[in-house]
């Protein structure tokens, strides 16, 4: 029985205790309302106090029918009383061990990561960037400070990091000088600006994607020190305005983007030191022939992207091919060519 279906039937155990002693109280508040003639009032606090077995005296059954009204009382409500209580303090002790044990299991999971990646915000941006984090198997911890939010990444049972990812405790307690790059996507533009400037002074090397809500941020969020900057509003509209006046290459885009398609995508294959394909030209390495990928471009070491290489291009050392083809010819000529990891 797996955990999730415990606490659903002890909470289902709860409910109907509780339903139970609720029972028991109206049946014993109008029992003496009505065998001895009891106010409602006087009927419920004598209702009470015998159930919690405290007795004070001032209200006891004067007639032979409440007295034995009052022992049947005592026997069943005392003892689904008890029982409910125990069970309410079991779920609170259970909820609070949980919360415990799960902060010294999320710390410890958080303390064994290295070149993992820091998402800052789980909104709806962040929401998406976690979910392809997620399929692509890559390390990550979430951070924020909503318990709402924070409910929610946990059931999605990601690692997180509950904080204010502006302040430095919080950085350095999601692994931030360990971390291979942070993702800021918190609501506005000053948030995420605080972030990077902590970033690059307890990690100089991390890499810092950010979002931006308008252009004029873009550039003081890169002299900051982001090495990319993204405005969510800017890519939407491009891609609303291309469905519209090219409807052919945004079908196109999207199918060879999309991590679900099987038949065509469009995949970064870093090269490493160890490849045979180093110091071929694209035409030696028969990459085309032999695997059925277009190369599309080349990004060098250096930044610089060569669009469309030609031919006589010969690859080099840290270089990224940005190739188009079938998703299991991809992986083939990632593993033939002994590239660095591809998740795919």
């Amino acid at each position: 029985m797996t955990t999730s279906r415990k606490s659903f039937g002890a909470a289902k155990k709860l409910k109907i205790s509780l339903f139970i002693l609720v029972l028991i109280f109206i049946i014993g508040t109008l029992g003496y309302h009505y065998i001895e003639d009891w106010s409602f009032t006087e009927s419920l606090y004598t209702t009470v106090i015998t159930l919690a077995t405290v007795g004070y005296g001032d209200f006891h059954p004067q007639q032979t029918k409440g007295r034995i009204f009052t022992v049947v009382l005592i026997v069943f409500g005392v003892g689904a009383m008890a029982y409910t209580i125990s069970l309410a303090t079991e779920a609170m002790v259970e909820g609070q061990l949980k919360k415990v044990m799960g902060r010294g299991k999320l710390k410890k999971k958080v303390e064994k990561l290295a070149g993992h990646y820091i998402v800052c915000g789980y909104g709806r941006i962040g929401h998406i960037i976690c979910r392809e984090f997620a399929a692509e198997e890559i390390d990550f911890v979430v951070i924020d400070d909503d318990p709402e939010v924070i409910q929610k990444i946990d059931e999605k049972e990601y690692i997180y990091y509950k904080g204010n990812a502006t302040e430095d405790k919080t950085l350095l307690g999601a692994g931030i000088k360990k971390a291979k790059g942070i993702v800021c996507v918190l609501s506005t533009d000053a948030e995420n600006l605080y972030i990077i400037l902590t970033a690059k002074e307890l990690n100089p090397n991390i890499y810092i994607l950010s979002r931006s809500e308008d252009e004029t941020s873009e550039h003081r969020l890169i002299r900051a020190g982001a090495n990319r900057v993204i405005s969510p509003y800017f890519v939407g509209g491009m891609r609303m305005a291309m469905a519209v006046l090219r409807p052919a290459m945004l079908d196109f885009t999207e199918i060879t983007t999309k991590r679900q398609s099987l038949e065509l995508r469009m995949e970064e294959l870093s090269i490493c030191n160890t490849s045979h394909v180093i110091g071929k030209s694209l035409e030696e390495a028969k990459i085309r022939q032999r695997y059925g990928l277009i190369i599309v471009a080349i990004e060098k070491a250096s930044g610089q992207m060569i669009f469309n290489p030609v031919a006589s291009y010969v690859i080099e050392d840290g270089d990224k091919l940005i190739a188009l083809g079938e998703n299991a010819n991809l992986i083939k000529f990632s593993e033939e060519c002994k590239l660095e990891e591809m998740k795919v």
